[in-house]
């Protein structure tokens, strides 16, 4: 095949030369965010499975409630350690490759998370939950292969599409895990493990999805349209990444927007189950409102992405602030009103999503192609090591002074994030 010298042909290194011309730019999009549509809503239903029962699991495991909350931090600290290999990995054999293993490494740490439960070994139980993290990984990775191809314009979209996937995976996980349990009766599973059992296999299919219809991989077309093959390889480095952070204020911005957005969300959603306890909530009423947070986090992720796109990134960064700020204020001063803490949750999960698909789309504007993958991955390793420092701090001031205090001071996380944003809009103008 011969292409005009105007033509800016990529060829695509997944062992095929395979040129990819501006006319056939809009197909391979459409098939990369169809790719990455399906996969979300596995990965999402994979994690939810298991995470449905997990903190049960791991009471029965160790025998007491006190360690049950250490099955969530366990994940969480799983996701932030494999953030940084991943991206590694991504920005040298792009991203297929990265999730890829990212699922595979779940799916393996979903089956040691059964051994645990088998064996009655509560640290085999947290290993396993570690590795399991790293579906988690892999779905939050997926959102910027969202935006390797996508345009400038539409990016903030894309990635939102993507995000408002795993709206489907969240809400049946829950609804199949009780099946999950009772599939496994008989082969001397505990039924709180079943979930696990389900999500391993979850993981292996999302795994088998991308590396049959990721293909070209999005990154390695993206630098190779954006680029050329003469690129220098240095520039794909963590430390390359690093220093593009330095050099970009809107980078910085956007790495605390993500960072400062989901460290809030955790550190409130994680506590509000307590808080409702304490004033009569029941089980039923705890999971009502924890869907409605859910609902607000992934439903509505399609509308900032337009937002983001029209208004500009850093007015849907401002209404994030908002976003949280209010939520903060009326879960924390709803006291005994249940229906003032489901609203609150709702909006919180309204602001994380304002604040992640804006914070992605400027980060993926704000570096340049080589060091895009190892940015991301960067950002990805902040947001989770901070929320899973968020968590365990959440239980700490709601101990001591109260789940008021805690809306204030998650409020408060949101000050570096609105004076960023205020200055570059300064800038701008």
């Amino acid at each position: 095949m011969t292409h005009t010298p105007s033509a800016p042909d990529a060829t695509v290194p997944d062992g095929i030369s395979a040129p990819v011309t501006p006319a056939e730019l809009p197909a391979l999009r459409r098939r990369v965010q169809a790719a990455l549509i399906a996969t979300q809503i596995l990965g999402g239903l994979g994690i939810a499975i298991g995470f449905a029962l997990a903190a049960v699991l791991a009471r029965d495991v160790s025998g007491t409630e006190a360690l049950s909350g250490l099955a969530s931090t366990a994940s969480v600290a799983g996701s932030a350690l494999l953030a940084m290999p991943l991206a590694t990995l991504m920005a040298r054999r792009g991203r297929r490759a990265g999730l890829v293993l990212a699922y595979l490494l779940g799916a393996l740490g979903a089956g040691v998370v059964v051994l645990g439960a088998v064996l009655g070994n509560f640290p085999v139980l947290l290993v396993g939950l570690v590795g399991f993290g790293a579906g988690s990984s892999a779905n939050l990775a997926a959102r910027f292969a969202a935006a390797d191809l996508a345009e400038p314009d539409r990016r903030a979209r894309a990635i939102s599409t993507v995000v408002w996937a795993t709206t489907i995976g969240a809400v049946l996980g829950p609804n199949v895990a009780a099946p999950a349990g009772k599939s496994v009766s008989g082969l001397g599973i505990p039924a709180a493990a079943g979930p696990f059992v389900w999500a391993a296999g979850v993981f292996v299919l999302a795994a088998a999805v991308v590396a049959v219809l990721l293909r070209p991989d999005p990154l390695l077309t993206a630098r190779a349209l954006d680029a050329g093959p003469g690129e220098a390889a240095e520039g794909r480095s963590l430390r390359a990444g690093m220093d593009a952070v330095r050099k970009s204020p809107r980078a910085r911005l956007a790495l605390v927007t993500i960072a400062g957005s989901h460290t809030a969300m955790v550190s409130i959603m994680s506590m509000t189950p307590v808080a409702l306890t304490h004033h009569g909530a029941d089980i039923q009423l705890i999971g009502l409102v924890i869907s409605g947070h859910i609902a607000g986090m992934y439903a509505f992720s399609p509308l900032m992405g337009w937002l983001s796109d029209r208004l500009g990134r850093l007015a849907v960064i401002g209404l994030a602030v908002g976003l949280i700020g209010a939520a903060a204020l009326v879960a924390g001063t709803a006291g005994p009103s249940h229906g003032r803490t489901a609203l609150g949750l709702f909006v919180l999960g309204l602001g994380w999503s304002a604040g992640l698909v804006s914070g992605s789309a400027l980060l993926t504007d704000s570096v340049p192609q080589a060091a895009r993958a190892a940015v991301q991955g960067l950002s990805d390793f902040v947001m989770n090591t901070a929320a899973g420092v968020g968590g365990l701090a959440a239980g700490l001031i709601v101990s001591q002074a109260g789940y008021g205090p805690l809306n204030a001071i998650a409020a408060s996380l949101l000050l570096p994030m609105a004076a960023l944003a205020l200055r570059g809009t300064l800038r701008k103008a």
